[in-house]
C-alpha cells in the first residue's frame, strides 16, 4: 500500500498524521516529497544516513563552433529558456524543463543534452523504518523532478507519502499512482475552502480519498457537513490540544509519545486498506 497524507494548505499537520502512521505500521517506509522544507526525518534523531545522491536534470548546452545563430532553438522553447542573440545563444537552466525540443529543432545538430543538479535526495534507517526525503537547492524553482526521484526509492509493502501543501504541479507529482490519499484539514473556512480544491484535484486523478480533521473543537461544523453532503469518509479526528502542539514542537511523534494513539493510527491504516479497491 502507498499511503500519501497532503491537505491544500500549509499547516494542517500533515507531518504530524504521516510519521505518527509510520511508527504505527511494522517496516513502514516515509517518503518526505515536501523537498522544499523536508522537516519528517528530524522526528527520527537516531537515523542512520546510508545515501545521499544528486538529482540531476536536462539542460541545453551550446556548441558554439556549431551554432550559425539561427534563433531556431528558442524560437521551440515554450518555457523561454533559451534567447539567440547575433553572436550567442543564452541559456536559463532555472526555466528549463528538460523537454528537449531544443535539441530536436537545431538544423545544426549545435544543442546537446547536458545535466545539472537541482538538489539531493537522502536515504536513512531509524529503527525498523526507512527514511528518504529530498533537499531542493536554494533558488531552484521546480521541485517535480526531485519528488519523483524521492518517489522512485519507493519499496516495500507500506509506504507513505508526506506530500507537499497546496494543489499545484508539486502535489500532483507527489500523489500521483499511490493507492489512496487522506487529506489532513482542519474545521475552519480557510481549512474547507483548500480541502474541496484538493479533493477536486484528486477526483480528477481518480485517487481514492479520506479526510482527517485535526484541531478539532476549533471552527465551526462545516467541514463535517461539506464531508457528509459529499459522501466522503472522515476517518479520524485529533483535538486541538497544547499537549499535543508542545510535544510537536519538541519533535516528538504523537503516536510513540502519548499512549492508544499508536492504535488509533493503525486501525485508520487498515480501514484504509479496506477501501484499496
Amino acid at each position: 500500500m502507498i499511503l500519501s497524507i497532503a491537505s491544500g494548505k500549509g499547516g494542517t499537520g500533515k507531518t504530524l498524521v504521516a510519521t505518527s502512521l509510520a511508527v504505527s505500521l511494522p517496516n513502514a517506509q516515509l517518503l518526505d516529497c515536501d523537498v522544499e522544507e523536508p522537516n519528517a526525518f528530524l522526528f527520527f534523531p537516531n537515523r542512520a544516513l546510508l545515501e545521499r545522491t544528486d538529482c540531476q536534470v536536462p539542460v541545453p548546452v551550446i556548441d558554439v563552433d556549431r551554432c550559425v545563430h539561427c534563433g531556431k532553438c528558442s524560437d521551440a522553447c515554450a518555457f523561454n529558456a533559451l534567447a539567440a542573440l547575433a553572436k550567442e545563444v543564452l541559456v536559463f537552466p532555472e526555466l528549463c524543463h528538460g523537454c528537449g525540443g531544443c535539441v530536436l529543432a537545431c538544423p545544426e545538430k549545435a544543442v546537446k543534452d547536458g545535466r545539472r543538479p537541482v538538489g539531493q535526495v537522502f536515504r536513512a534507517r531509524s529503527g525498523g523504518h526507512d527514511l528518504v526525503w529530498g533537499e531542493l537547492r536554494l533558488g531552484e524553482a521546480r521541485t517535480t523532478p526531485l519528488i519523483r526521484a524521492v518517489r522512485e526509492r519507493a519499496s516495500g509493502d507500506t509506504v507513505i507519502v508526506d506530500c507537499p501543501p497546496g494543489t499545484s504541479c508539486s502535489l500532483v507529482e507527489a500523489v500521483r499512482g499511490t493507492d489512496f490519499c487522506l487529506l489532513v484539514t482542519e474545521p475552519t473556512p480557510f481549512g474547507l475552502y483548500d480541502l474541496d480544491l484538493a479533493l477536486k484535484v484528486l477526483e480528477k486523478m481518480e485517487i481514492p480519498r479520506g479526510v482527517l480533521v485535526n484541531k478539532s473543537g476549533i471552527g465551526d461544523r462545516k467541514v463535517y457537513e461539506y464531508l457528509q453532503r459529499r459522501k466522503i469518509p472522515l476517518l479520524m479526528e485529533i483535538p486541538m490540544s497544547r499537549e499535543i502542539a508542545e510535544l510537536y514542537s519538541r519533535g516528538r511523534i504523537l503516536a510513540e509519545a502519548i499512549p492508544g494513539w499508536r492504535e488509533r493510527f493503525a486501525a485508520v491504516a487498515e480501514a484504509i486498506r479496506e477501501m484499496i479497491p
